[in-house]
């Protein structure tokens, strides 16, 4: 049984990861700052139900399967914060005892402000967005350094970083000749937002760290996640993790079902020929999980793409109408200036078969799929604030 360090464990993916490796064994403890509660309360955005504190979740985790999460509460900018995590000299914020666990096998690095239209309001977000994504990644890497080159870092990549090239999208390298020699490098990058910059800078970092230090990391390009429940949060309703439906930390499929509940227009940007690929939120967990029971050697930056299937904006939003139409909802499609800088239409190929190579068993966007996520929005659809839903941010 080996002890799984979560970096941002409250968040959307954080909590239902700590659930995750826990019910399967594993020592869990996790950290957190409720960057994204107080970011939604700063920003006035929406959440669709009300979420217990994360040493509440704890507690009822605990009091539902026995399994101990300990809860550490704190800034990992704060690079003293991050060095005890890995000799022992803290607190917890909860747990059944104050015994350390001891420098975790595996670190799972969710610890960063997620949102690209977040990082572009104004100045104040985008030099906190730059300022802390840095901060906590190098804070981690260095204690990594200091304490436990062994530990195996599964950081939370974007395909945002690579932008939409006019070549297929290799997972992470890319082989090149140039006047009779090769050689290997990371693949080009192109974010749209600042954000995304800074996921770039992120691994670029632990490419350094990998080169000089030998540590061991895992990279996940993740696409946008959809999906409320997953087998551990159905054990209990106050389990259920975070889910925004606002334009700021919303993704886009949760966002136009929530819209489609709400009779407000599905918001496609432009033409609505942007294509991505996505997952369900359970696969994330799968992906992260086989990651961790597979780890990176000594001085390896493996990079995995982290998506089951792509869709343009424009299918995703058909997608929505068809589903919430045979719901009884009076669905409309908006087409609207797009806010954002990006091609509406371009030429999208990536490559995601080092998951599937590992064991992920995907799961698809289908009818079934978007109609439990439907039924759960349904459900609180009386907390859906409509005034929030869209402001539009511009790039």
């Amino acid at each position: 049984m080996s002890h799984v360090l979560i970096l941002g464990g409250d968040g959307y993916l954080g909590w239902p990861t700590a659930m995750y490796f826990s019910v399967r064994g594993h020592e869990v403890t996790v950290v957190d700052n409720y960057f994204r509660r107080n970011a939604c309360k700063e920003l006035d955005t929406g959440m669709l139900y009300p979420i217990p504190s994360l040493t509440e979740r704890a507690k009822i985790w605990h009091s539902k399967t026995g399994n101990e999460i300990k809860v550490v509460l704190g800034d990992l900018s704060d690079p003293e914060l991050m060095r005890r995590l890995f000799t022992g000299k803290l607190k917890y914020d909860w747990s059944l005892n104050n015994k350390f666990t001891g420098i975790p096998e595996t670190v799972v690095h969710y610890a960063e402000q997620p949102s690209a239209p977040y990082s572009l309001i104004n100045h104040k977000y985008a030099d906190f967005t730059l300022v802390n994504n840095l901060r906590v990644t190098n804070n981690l890497m260095w204690s990594l350094r200091d304490y436990s080159r062994e530990t195996h870092v599964i950081k939370l990549g974007t395909m945002g970083e690579y932008g939409t090239p006019n070549i297929d999208i290799e997972e992470g390298w890319i082989e090149i000749k140039h006047k009779n020699r090769k050689d290997k490098f990371l693949f080009p990058r192109q974010g749209s937002s600042l954000y995304h910059t800074t996921k770039i800078m992120d691994t670029d970092l632990f490419w350094f760290g990998v080169r000089i230090w030998d540590l061991k990391v895992t990279d996940l390009m993740q696409g946008p996640v959809y999906g409320i429940e997953t087998e551990e949060t159905k054990i209990d309703e106050s389990l259920k993790t975070i889910f925004n439906y606002d334009e700021i930390f919303g993704t886009i499929i949760n966002r136009f079902i929530t819209q489609a509940v709400t009779g407000h227009p599905l918001t496609v940007y432009g033409a609505g020929g942007q294509t991505r690929g996505y997952l369900n939120i359970k696969d994330t967990l799968q992906c992260v999980y086989k990651s961790a029971l597979n780890s990176a050697k000594s001085g390896e930056l493996r990079i995995f793409n982290q998506i089951m299937e792509t869709f343009s904006v424009n299918e995703l939003a058909k997608k929505v109408y068809k589903i919430g139409t045979n719901r009884g909802h009076k669905v409309k499609i908006e087409n609207l200036k797009n806010p954002r800088k990006e091609l509406e239409k371009h030429y999208y190929n990536p490559v995601y078969q080092g998951l599937l190579d590992m064991g992920v068993n995907p799961h698809y966007l289908t009818d079934d799929v978007l109609n439990n996520i439907f039924k759960i929005v349904e459900k609180y659809q009386k907390n859906i604030r409509k005034e929030v839903i869209f402001r539009g941010i511009k790039w």
